[in-house]
């Protein structure tokens, strides 16, 4: 059945909409649904919650019952879907990032509120920078009301990933939704724009001219493997984030790419990526390089604790 799609869950409203959003997603692909609670905080919280027992038992039966609902909803909302529950105690950063390694995605919710929000945005953020396989980070709330439905691919500089277009036409290809590709781009440092208003601005052509090249040479794998896909391109001079939230207003799904050091310990998402994660209103995809998947677990990866 192919690798499963990974989704964290804590019991959180943001957490339910990601099983949500995963069980479709699973049935769209035919691949199994694996849900997966991590816990280090559970011990401080769990003898508030219940009365008896070790604080360890009384943890345990938490994430047990948590995990149990949760393979309820998957159930009830996809039976066709092969669901299954761990619970784990460890730091959720860890064993995402572990289980990322025989996962297809890392689904985890957004859009929290709270200390127990502001956790679970961390944990999403850390995930992202540090998965080996895409990691979605779902919102909640209602999808936009427009008639057509798109997939925003955010493309960067040449040399970007080209493992987020893949996704991008192949998520659009399960749902016949479009994509539209965003390339927002800036003149080199010292290069202003002499011309006035009206009159021809080469410089400008001539940068956009070369942006529309290059996207037309990343896309014409993908776009030829899925000819059902309407595709439109928007080449804009802007910097990436206004343009890439702008698109993501008006889109079901926002893709982006991250590259990574092999190795680094700092997060590795870069400004852009990180301002989707916090303010785009859609579901953001985070692909890494297509050699994150070997970076295994040899290397300092996300902290044990807190």
């Amino acid at each position: 059945m192919g690798a499963p799609l990974v989704v964290g869950v804590d019991g959180s409203p943001g957490a339910l909409h990601a099983v949500d959003w995963a069980a479709d997603e699973a049935a769209l692909r035919g691949c199994p649904l694996r849900l997966l609670h991590a816990s280090l905080w559970a011990r401080y919280e769990a003898p508030r919650l219940a009365v008896g027992g070790s604080p360890r038992a009384q943890r345990t039966a938490l994430a047990r019952r948590l995990t149990a609902a949760a393979e309820r909803r998957a159930h009830a909302r996809r039976p066709e879907v092969s669901v299954t529950a761990d619970v784990c105690d460890e730091d959720p950063v860890y064993a995402l990032v572990d289980a990322s390694d025989q996962a297809a995605a890392v689904v985890v919710g957004g859009q929290e509120h709270g200390l127990s929000g502001l956790l679970l945005g961390s944990v999403s953020l850390t995930v992202a920078a540090r998965a080996r396989s895409p990691v979605i980070v779902v919102r909640g709330g209602a999808p936009p009301t427009a008639r057509e439905r798109w997939v925003v691919l955010g493309l960067g500089a040449p040399g970007t990933t080209l493992a987020a277009v893949d996704l991008a036409f192949a998520e659009a290809a399960l749902r016949g939704w479009g994509v539209e590709v965003v390339h927002a781009w800036t003149r080199p440092r010292g290069e202003k724009a002499t011309v006035r208003s009206g009159e021809f601005d080469e410089t400008r052509i001539f940068h956009e001219q070369q942006a529309k090249r290059w996207l037309d040479e990343a896309l014409a794998r993908p776009a030829a493997g899925c000819p059902e896909v309407p595709v439109r391109r928007v080449v804009v001079e802007s910097r990436a984030r206004p343009a890439l939230l702008q698109a993501a207003s008006r889109a079901d799904l926002l893709v982006v790419g991250a590259r990574r050091r092999g190795g680094a310990v700092v997060l590795q998402l870069g400004t852009v990526n990180h301002a989707m994660l916090c303010y785009a209103p859609c579901t953001v995809a985070v692909v890494p390089s297509e050699g994150a998947r070997a970076e295994r677990r040899g290397g300092p990866p996300a902290s044990r604790g807190p």
